[in-house]
């Protein structure tokens, strides 16, 4: 081979490295510039949660907002997951709580993880939780039920077009991934 080949060889070797190092980059960012986009514009229903004492102290008894409440079990997994109540009506700066009830039907432990969304879009920015299941994993054990809160506050900045908003969640089964972060967290650094 000759020496022009080699140094050419050599140079798409590297190109390729840096492309494959970029790629790797760019796929680790995606999470957390997803997460500051939500954040900003509210996509996909992300809301933050919200200190009791950063909430609106004015309720517009004037106004009331039904809001929908849809569960949703990702993967046809033999859940048991719903409301307590499929509406309420709200008065936006109402500090409401409402409860899920999850069941896990199966023979073994599951650990699960509520994905929220909001809908419209606009609401998202306006929904405010102080409490919510789908902060944190839920394990449960074979056969337990849970009584899961959420506690929210629609801002009265709410647009006065908004008259009803969607609040749904996706249970997802996320046991193995729990059971390998657990084990990663529990080797000695």
């Amino acid at each position: 081979m000759s020496q022009a080949r080699q140094k050419q060889s050599r140079r798409h070797v590297r190109q390729l490295l840096v492309a494959v190092v970029a790629m790797f980059g760019f796929g680790y960012a995606m999470v957390p510039l997803y997460d500051m986009l939500c954040d900003v514009i509210g996509l996909n229903g992300k809301v933050k949660l919200e200190a009791a004492s950063s909430l609106p102290s004015t309720v517009d008894t004037d106004r009331t907002v039904k809001v929908l409440l849809v569960t949703t079990v990702n993967g046809g997994r033999d859940w048991e997951f719903r409301p307590e109540q499929a509406t309420l009506d709200v008065h936006p700066g109402e500090l409401r709580t409402v409860n899920f009830i999850a069941t896990n039907t199966q023979t073994h432990q599951v650990v699960a993880q509520a994905v929220p969304n909001i809908a419209p879009t606009e609401a998202a920015r306006h929904l405010r939780k102080t409490e919510c299941f789908c902060f944190e994993n839920q394990p449960f054990e074979a056969g337990e039920r849970k009584q899961m809160p959420v506690r929210f506050v629609l801002d009265p900045e709410l647009p006065a077009t908004v008259d009803t908003v969607t609040l749904s969640y996706t249970l997802f089964d996320i046991t193995e991934t729990a059971a390998q972060t657990a084990a990663v967290s529990d080797q000695p650094s």
